[in-house]
């Protein structure tokens, strides 16, 4: 692939899309659907597994739950809510339209973390996938794979869009001044204060992915030069 100046890297979960909600939404269901009990006892397995793995896997938690209840036949009904959930309604206004518009500036791609089922599954339920032409990379740590998104998007600058300061930080770190990192403080992470506290501040901080559309073009343009 030849180099481009300026490809911009959007995170998904809470950053484009309110997971935060989601997440609320499942919490709700497996009390609806199982007990509250059983809602607190798949949430201790899926963190659990998300440090065993270093990334959020519902589904495999849920597989893991089932091995303790395996004669619990709500749970394919669970596995069908989470796969026939309406993400497209969880995308934040319009976030879409912040794809469509930094595709004006540079090549737009996906840069995330997680499973290889469940999150492709989000991000094209969504309507993300589409709004970038499938520019999709996800990785079990996205900032440690640097050098692979860099092989598959060679550019002479990045803009990471991120709602966790800790992925913002490393990248930083290690790409140096051909980055630009941009906050928007949405999602739990983006508000916890004593995580926000840990790390140095973004190039940039906004308040919602939307405020992106506000932003004067020029300063794209001056990272291409």
């Amino acid at each position: 692939m030849n180099q481009v100046d300026t490809v911009f890297l959007f995170d998904v979960d809470n950053t484009l899309l309110d997971n935060d909600s989601v997440v609320e939404d499942l919490r709700k269901h497996l009390r609806l659907k199982l007990s509250d009990q059983a809602e607190k006892r798949y949430w201790k397995i899926f963190e659990k597994v998300r440090k065993k793995l270093g990334y959020a896997d519902y589904l495999g938690a849920l597989q893991r739950y089932r091995r303790e209840h395996p004669y619990d036949h709500q749970l394919p009904e669970i596995a069908s809510y989470l796969l026939n959930y309406p993400f497209s309604d969880r995308v934040f206004p319009r976030a879409l339209e912040v794809l469509q518009a930094f595709s004006s500036f540079g090549t737009v791609a996906i840069l995330t973390d997680g499973d290889v089922v469940f999150q492709p599954h989000k991000i094209a339920c969504s309507g993300i996938r589409a709004a970038v032409d499938g520019r999709v990379m996800i990785y079990i740590h996205k900032e440690q794979e640097l050098d692979d998104v860099q092989k598959q998007y060679p550019a002479k600058r990045y803009v990471l869009i991120d709602d966790k300061l800790r992925i913002l930080s490393s990248v930083k770190e290690q790409l140096g001044p051909r980055v630009t990192t941009i906050f928007p403080r949405q999602g739990h992470y983006a508000l916890d204060e004593k995580l926000i506290n840990e790390y140095p501040a973004a190039d940039y901080t906004i308040e919602k992915i939307e405020d992106l559309l506000q932003v004067d073009p020029s300063i794209w343009g001056a990272l291409n030069n």
